[in-house]
């Protein structure tokens, strides 16, 4: 199969998926699965893939993904084997798709955050992460995201849920390297009033399009609807 790297546009997604809690207060992983589908993506972070309590199993079971889906998750080494993910962000990539080293990052702050990042065909560097509640930890988190990666954050996408409500404050760390992206509101999903999703791409990386999947099915699997990008590479 062809590597999805070497075409001319690529789409990256980002997805909250509330343990596949819908709002209807049922867990219906298969919906989220068909939210996925539904996507078109080539890469999709999720957030709150796993479930907090005990091993953290996950909330959307890998071998669902792996059936039902065209993509596979990125094996998280560090993570319990019940999980799907690291502090329950997972990435999926297309099947087929090159990926190389993957890194597991606990974040600082008031409450336990971390980040999960890949390199797509050692060239494109995904960091799929769920910031905090409290803006100084969104802060501190962005700044020691960007400080795993010294002198060199081209090509790198960093996306998940920002929890960030503000269009101009809490995102200071990114504004040298990165233009932040927000594609639309997307929480909540029943009725959208804040852009909390964001995917940021360094500089070198151009946005072709963007938006929000508002889809009958993505408004109730769960309390976020799943953002998304298509970037252009060489």
């Amino acid at each position: 199969m062809q590597d999805m790297v070497a075409s001319k546009s690529l789409r990256l997604a980002s997805y909250n998926i509330h343990k596949c809690v819908g709002l209807d207060g049922r867990r219906k992983p298969g919906r989220i699965v068909d939210v996925l589908n539904g996507i078109e993506a080539d890469v999709i972070a999720l957030q709150e893939a796993d479930r907090r309590l005990g091993d953290r199993p996950a909330a959307l079971p890998a071998a669902m993904i792996e059936a039902e889906t065209d993509f596979r998750p990125v094996n998280s080494p560090g993570a319990h084997a019940a999980s799907l993910g690291w502090h329950g962000n997972a990435i999926l990539v297309r099947k087929g798709m090159t990926t190389g080293r993957v890194r597991e990052i606990t974040l600082p702050g008031t409450e336990p955050r971390g980040a999960l990042t890949v390199e797509i065909s050692a060239r494109i560097q995904i960091v799929a992460t769920h910031l905090g509640l409290r803006r100084s930890d969104r802060r501190q988190q962005l700044a020691d995201i960007l400080a795993r990666f010294p002198g060199d954050t081209d090509d790198t996408v960093i996306l998940g849920d920002f929890n960030e409500w503000s269009q101009r404050r809490g995102l200071e760390p990114l504004a040298d390297g990165f233009a932040v992206h927000s594609p639309g509101r997307s929480f909540h999903a029943a009725r959208p009033m804040a852009a909390l999703d964001r995917i940021a791409l360094s500089r070198e990386l151009e946005l072709r399009d963007g938006g929000v999947i508002q889809t009958k099915r993505a408004r109730i699997a769960s309390d976020h609807l799943p953002v998304w990008v298509d970037i252009d590479v060489a």
